[in-house]
């Protein structure tokens, strides 16, 4: 994607008014606040705009170990059904930094109601209390677990998928490449602009970089957090796109899950999502890939207030059911 010389006309009328309701508002900028700040003004604001919470037939909360004998709380969401349910294992957004099951709780409601499956949402440790790679073990532990434990909680072990928006995309596609290793077998990676690169370099970092919700201190706040030093950008499980492994070169994606990726058209996301759904192409995994014209990063969580959040969730649900063969 080549740098738009006046990127915020690319803005769908109701993204713009958003961006201008935020701006008038005057609160404080994330990155000027401390973690524990961050962690309670993005809890604060996420259901302001969501979807009203879907009611479900099931909701139970879940207790994960973890490999170091941490507990990970978790949330299962479902409908009705006489009969075990495929399952979507789901980390939420939140720049390794902030965001919570409860945050993202709306969306994971909808998804099920929608697609018709169990999902499981995840409350992986945050940083800067728990530095990378926690994040990415609890990920692991996460589906090792659900994988275990699905027929006892009445779900289709045969039929997983694995999603999440952000930084919890990241942890999707970096999860969906270690279990093509164990030969875990995923029917999908539902990725919402999911962050893919180690650096922000490429054009749409910098035609959004401010005001377009997801700033480039925003960015940086977030992987000052999350990382234990500049290195790290490097390894494959921070930068599924262009990270390295032991060996020094990119992971070879060939035979990962088949993949949907949803991303914002105004983000600076956008161009590292296309390069890492090329790259998967290249290697011959089935991606369906979906631009949302005009919209921010962060817009599935809108749907008050973008239209385009309610065509994701259809979109990603189709693909969901499609996955599943239901």
């Amino acid at each position: 994607m080549s740098k738009h010389p006046n990127p915020r006309a690319l803005l769908t009328p109701a993204s713009r008014t958003l961006l201008d309701r935020i701006a008038r508002a005057g609160h404080p900028p994330m990155h000027a606040l401390s973690p524990a700040q961050a962690k309670q003004a993005y809890a604060a604001g996420a259901s302001v705009l969501d979807l009203p919470p879907h009611k479900l037939a099931r909701v139970e909360d879940l207790q994960i170990p973890a490999r170091d004998g941490h507990t990970l709380p978790a949330r299962l969401f479902a409908p009705a059904s006489d009969t075990a349910l495929p399952a979507l294992l789901y980390f939420h957004g939140g720049g390794f930094t902030v965001g919570s099951v409860a945050t993202h709780e709306p969306l994971c409601r909808h998804l099920a109601h929608l697609a018709e499956c169990a999902v499981v949402s995840v409350d992986y440790r945050l940083a800067p209390d728990w530095k990378f790679p926690t994040a990415v073990h609890d990920a692991w532990d996460s589906l090792d677990w659900l994988r275990e434990h699905a027929e006892d909680l009445r779900l289709d072990g045969t039929r997983m998928a694995i999603g999440g928006d952000s930084a919890g995309g990241t942890l999707a596609a970096v999860t969906a490449i270690a279990a093509r290793d164990a030969g875990w077998a995923l029917a999908l990676q539902l990725l919402f602009y999911p962050g893919c690169a180690g650096h922000q370099d490429t054009p749409s970092h910098h035609s959004f970089a401010k005001g377009f919700l997801l700033e480039e201190p925003h960015i940086s706040y977030f992987f000052d957090h999350y990382l234990n030093e500049p290195t790290e950008r490097n390894d494959w499980r921070f930068a599924p796109l262009d990270g390295v492994g032991t060996s020094g070169n990119v992971r070879d994606l060939e035979g990962v899950a088949p993949t949907w990726m949803g991303l914002a058209e105004c983000d600076p996301l956008v161009d590292e999502g296309v390069m890492y759904a090329d790259r998967m192409r290249m290697a011959g995994v089935p991606v369906d890939l979906e631009i949302y014209a005009g919209v921010v990063h962060g817009f599935i969580q809108f749907a008050r207030a973008i239209p385009q959040a309610l065509t994701a969730h259809n979109d990603a649900a189709r693909a969901l059911r499609r996955a599943w063969r239901i």
